[in-house]
């Protein structure tokens, strides 16, 4: 087992719960942490046996796209897509950070950071 880590992947999009938020828009960042077996992907050295790093970044981009209120829907939505593609995955931690929050005063950013594990279906 392992993590593999896609970090500071940086997205201009239209969140939030205000309505010049979803005009104006805002930076992004998002981080991944995703645990999965990277043994096979080391001594194979192939792309097939391992997350395809590329893939991962175009899901995430794709929630992105997608307009939310709250940057725990984006959270979530990001996961259960990687969750649902990648059955790899064991476990993982997303953090998305939202700069320059209108809060009425200087703050840089704010995040979220939710965490899943994949639960296996026990026999009947």
């Amino acid at each position: 087992m392992g993590k593999i880590h896609l970090e500071g992947m940086e997205f201009y999009a239209y969140h939030g719960c205000y309505q010049e938020e979803q005009i104006i828009g805002s930076k992004f960042l998002v981080d991944l942490e995703l645990d999965t077996d990277i043994e096979k992907p080391a001594q194979t050295d192939r792309l097939e046996d391992t997350l395809n790093y590329q893939v991962i970044y175009e899901k995430v981009k794709n929630e992105m796209a997608i307009k939310s209120n709250l940057l725990e829907n984006i959270a979530k939505r990001i996961l259960d897509v990687l969750f649902i593609n990648f059955p790899v995955i064991e476990k993982g931690t997303i953090k998305v950070s939202k700069y320059n929050p209108p809060l009425g005063g200087q703050i840089e950013k704010v995040s979220v950071t939710m965490k899943r594990e994949r639960v296996e279906k026990r026999g009947k």
